[in-house]
Formats: C-alpha cells, sequence, structure tokens
C-alpha cells in the first residue's frame, strides 16, 4: 500500500513475467553485482529497473566460440522434451510498481484503483522523442480500465507504461474468422492486417481465431502460447515503414489478459534510441504501453498467436531466445540493419530450433551489383552504397516484419496439417500441440504522434513511401552508444563480412583491370 491508498504491488510480488512466476525474480538494477547477468548485459540498464531470478534458478547460457544460431540449433537438438524453460538472466520491467485495474481521473491528474484516490503524474519525455501523450491520449484512457507500471512518491504515483485492460485473448476463443481459402494463407494474411485503413492505427482493437484444429477446446484460459508481434510503420519517421519483429511467449491469463506476455525484443546496442528503446526480454504491456518507448504509441500492431494444448514449445522457443540475447549482450552477435536485425534475428532463431521457415531471396543481386558504384557517386557515400547492396541481397523473410508473419504463420499451418512429416522435434511438437492460430489487431494509441500505417512487404513500396527529395525525409539523428571494451570478451568471434565488401572488392577489381586495359591499349 501507500500513502493514497492504491493498492499497488511491486512488479515482482504477483502474476507472471511470460512463462515465469515473477515471484521467482527479484527487483534491481544493472548496478547489481550479483545478478545473474552478465557485466555486459547489466552495463545497458544501470538506469533501469530489472526483474532477474533468485539465486539456484536456472538461466539461459551459450556456447563460447560458437556461431550463435549454431550454438542454438546444437543445444535444441540436445533440449529434453520436458525440459522447464532456463530462467531470462534479465527482465526489463522500467518500474518498480503496477497497479491493475486502474482508472484516470477525468483531468488525467488523479490514478483511481477501488475507492482509493492518489495524484498522478507521467514520467517526462524523452527530449528526442517527437511526440507524447496529449489530450486525446487522456480521453483515450479514462473511459477505460488501465494496468499502470510506475513509482510512487511522496507527491503521488508517476506512470512510466499505460495498457488497456480490455485489450485481451480469452478466456474463451475469439470469434472464427477463417482466411479464404482462394489463396495461399500468407496472402490472405496479409490481406486481413491491411483491412482497415492506416493498418488498423485508428480502428478498434480486435482478436479473431483464423484456425483451429477439429475438436479443440475453446476454453483458452492458461493456456501456452507463442505469439510473433509486428508492429507497423510509423507515420513520422522515415526510417521505420518496414516496421518491427518480435516474438513472445506466455499463457493467456484466467481474464484472458496478455499484458503479462515476455516479448523478445532485439534492438539496436550502439546506438541511443531517441525512444529509450533497450534490446531485452520485456512485458508486452510494457514493450507497447510504455510513454517513451511503447510501440504502440508510434504504430498499430497485429499479433497472430499460436495457442499450444502443452507448453513444450514454448519453453524451447524462450529458451532459446534467451540463449540469443547472451550472444547479443556481449556482441557476438552484432546489430546492422539489412542482415542482422530484430526479424532476421528472430526468423533466424526459429529456424535455427526447428520451424521450417522458408527463406524467400535476394530483391535482387544483380541489380544491386550494378548500381553499387552508382549509388556511391549520385549520393557521394561509399557508406550508402554499402547499404543499399546489402539490403538489395538480404533475405526478404528476415529483412521484412510483414514477409516474416507470413512466412511463419504458413510455417505453423504446416506444421499443424502439412502432408510430410515434421522433421525437427519443435514442428513434431507443434503438429501435436497446436491447439489453435489467433490473429489480434492492437491500434495506435492516440497522441500528438502523426497515424501509422502497415509495414511494407518490399523494398519498392519503402522506397514509395519515403521523399524522394532527401530533405524532406524525417530522420530522427541519434547519437552513438559505443561497446566499452573492457567489456568485450577475448573469444569472441570475428564478424561475418558484409555482403556488400565482396561487392566492392570486385568493382575496384573492375576499376583497375579496366584502367590496365585501357593503360596498354593507349601504350600499344
Amino acid at each position: 500500500m501507500n500513502d493514497g491508498g492504491i493498492p499497488a504491488e511491486p512488479a515482482n510480488a504477483a502474476g507472471m513475467f511470460g512463462l515465469f512466476d515473477a515471484r521467482d525474480f527479484r527487483l534491481t538494477d544493472g548496478h547489481d553485482a550479483d545478478a545473474p547477468a552478465s557485466a555486459a548485459a547489466r552495463w545497458y540498464f544501470e538506469r533501469e529497473v530489472i526483474a532477474v531470478p533468485r539465486d539456484g534458478l536456472p538461466v539461459a547460457g551459450f556456447a563460447r566460440r560458437t556461431r550463435p544460431f549454431a550454438d542454438l540449433a546444437a543445444w535444441a537438438r540436445a533440449r529434453e522434451e520436458r525440459a522447464a524453460p532456463d530462467y531470462p538472466p534479465l527482465v526489463w520491467v522500467a518500474a518498480p510498481q503496477v497497479v491493475d485495474a486502474a482508472r484516470l481521473g477525468a483531468d488525467g491528474r488523479s490514478l483511481q484503483a477501488g475507492s482509493a484516490t492518489a495524484a498522478f503524474a507521467l514520467v517526462p519525455r524523452i527530449p528526442l522523442n517527437r511526440s507524447y501523450f496529449d489530450a486525446s491520449s487522456l480521453a483515450f484512457f479514462r473511459d477505460r480500465e488501465v494496468r499502470v507500471r510506475g513509482t510512487f512518491t511522496h507527491d503521488g504515483f508517476v506512470a512510466r507504461s499505460l495498457w488497456p485492460a480490455d485489450w485481451r485473448l480469452g478466456p474463451d476463443a475469439p470469434p472464427d474468422r477463417p482466411l479464404p481459402a482462394d489463396r495461399p494463407a500468407g496472402e490472405g494474411l496479409r490481406a486481413r492486417m491491411r483491412e482497415a485503413p492506416r493498418g488498423g492505427a485508428d480502428a478498434p482493437y480486435c482478436a479473431e481465431t483464423l484456425w483451429h484444429r477439429d475438436g479443440a477446446s475453446r476454453a483458452w484460459r492458461g493456456k501456452a502460447v507463442v505469439a510473433f508481434v509486428c508492429n507497423g510503420a510509423q507515420g513520422d519517421d522515415d526510417e521505420a515503414h518496414a516496421g518491427h519483429f518480435a516474438i513472445a511467449t506466455g499463457r493467456i491469463a484466467d481474464d484472458g489478459g496478455i499484458g503479462a506476455w515476455l516479448v523478445n525484443s532485439f534492438y539496436s546496442l550502439d546506438i541511443e534510441s531517441e525512444k529509450g528503446i533497450l534490446a531485452a526480454p520485456v512485458p508486452l504491456d510494457n514493450y507497447q504501453g510504455d510513454l517513451n518507448s511503447g510501440q504502440s504509441w508510434y504504430r498499430p500492431t497485429h499479433v497472430l498467436v499460436a495457442v499450444l494444448d502443452e507448453p513444450r514449445a514454448a519453453h524451447l522457443v524462450q529458451s532459446g531466445m534467451l540463449r540469443v540475447f547472451q550472444q547479443f549482450w556481449r556482441h557476438q552477435l552484432v546489430y546492422h540493419h539489412p542482415r542482422v536485425n530484430c526479424t532476421s534475428i528472430s526468423v533466424d532463431a526459429l529456424r535455427a530450433l526447428g520451424l521450417p521457415v522458408r527463406a524467400r531471396g535476394s530483391t535482387s543481386v544483380a541489380g544491386a551489383f550494378l548500381r553499387f558504384p552508382y549509388d556511391a557517386i549520385a549520393r557521394r557515400s561509399l557508406a550508402a552504397a554499402r547499404d543499399g547492396y546489402d539490403y538489395a541481397v538480404a533475405d526478404r523473410t528476415g529483412l521484412l516484419p510483414a514477409l516474416a508473419t507470413e512466412d511463419v504463420f504458413e510455417a505453423l499451418l504446416d506444421c499443424a496439417g502439412g502432408g510430410a512429416p515434421p522433421e525437427s522435434r519443435l514442428a513434431q511438437w507443434l503438429r501435436r500441440d497446436l491447439a489453435a492460430i489467433a490473429l489480434l489487431r492492437l491500434p495506435q494509441l492516440p497522441s500528438s504522434r502523426a497515424w501509422g500505417d502497415a509495414p511494407v512487404t518490399s523494398l519498392a513500396e519503402y522506397a514509395a513511401r519515403v521523399p524522394r527529395d532527401p530533405a524532406l525525409r524525417q530522420i530522427v539523428p541519434v547519437p552513438p552508444r559505443p561497446f566499452p571494451e573492457s567489456l568485450r570478451d577475448d573469444d569472441l568471434l570475428p564478424q561475418v563480412p558484409r555482403p556488400s565488401a565482396i561487392a566492392e572488392r570486385l568493382w575496384r577489381a573492375l576499376v583497375v583491370g579496366a584502367i590496365a586495359v585501357a593503360a596498354i591499349l593507349l601504350v600499344g
């Protein structure tokens, strides 16, 4: 309790962090040398509230001197079927207290829970953050029950995140709305995700059942899930039209709540995000609803949910993603937007774990190679030419969140009812345990920010959305965040060269060769 009588709970006092009992964790910050997270991981959270497992609990590990996804594949093959999930080295909870079943006062200056009331304020806006909570936000939230993360002070409650409590899945299955059978499943999913204007940015929250196994129970209370979060395009950032992708796990709460699901969010470690985003496992209500970093404040979101009769697939996926985080924080896996991004990391992890997600291949290798010198000259930047090449030759499934969502959906359906028997244990478990697939639409939360849109599905669509005049493009410059050399392990393997490095060497050789031939002809 607190001076205002509001029934606030410590963030680890009850409930879940995804598949894990929150009471198995303690709250701390990155300065805590006794935390099981590595010094490299803790460095990013020195000013943040994190939850770490209590002593004696098994924490996700990793193999040294091994490529991360080769490590993951070998680990998955050796994993026992009924193994409990490994615990996260840390969970980014961001705020120490939670208030459930709360309401904002009419003027937005008070918080009500039960019969108690306390003064209410918001955490400050990060200076680089272009927009924030405004009158439209208050109008949206004051008419509904909310879950609030924040901190009680002498002056009242200071909120860090707001989550609409009516954004639920269950406790019973939502209405059936299967996709049309006259087109590939991925195409049908794309049409469904785009049926509302602006990708559903200002549409109502929606939950529907796309597929269910014949005879499967429609009582979903307590069932484990593996969810695939596809955040859409931002409306005022020309670097963010592709969206963002993440994998979540958890259980459907007794009231159908989803806010406690644990989202495995990968984001560049080597820049200071204008929104304060950090790469970490984070509760869904904070991932979407943090007043600065929450995805729902910037764009619409669709969540593809695999509902499971048994949790073993969810345990494997979650433990595997934590293994990837261990390699990511220590920089064995280094973020690179074209090749090693939120989508490719997640998709490559799923493939290593045994989910047969197809690879669509590159946009154009030959075209990218021929364009390389033009981009370098026209843009007066060899770095820009390298990035353009790397984007064009990247696997589109691992590059574009919308395509990854479609291809994961098709992989799930193949596991559930495909003709050929699945090869990996994960695919076999999904064939036996997958009860249903649901789709959630989470609209953008109203604020001073422009409305977002559906994520693009090709580089051509991306280019069409970006103003041709570079001076008109909306891009937020962010400062670098160099990783301390003192935290860099001495067993790290060298990074795999970028594809553009090969193209650049070939063009240099061609230029040198052409000059040599011209010189010979002139001399002759």
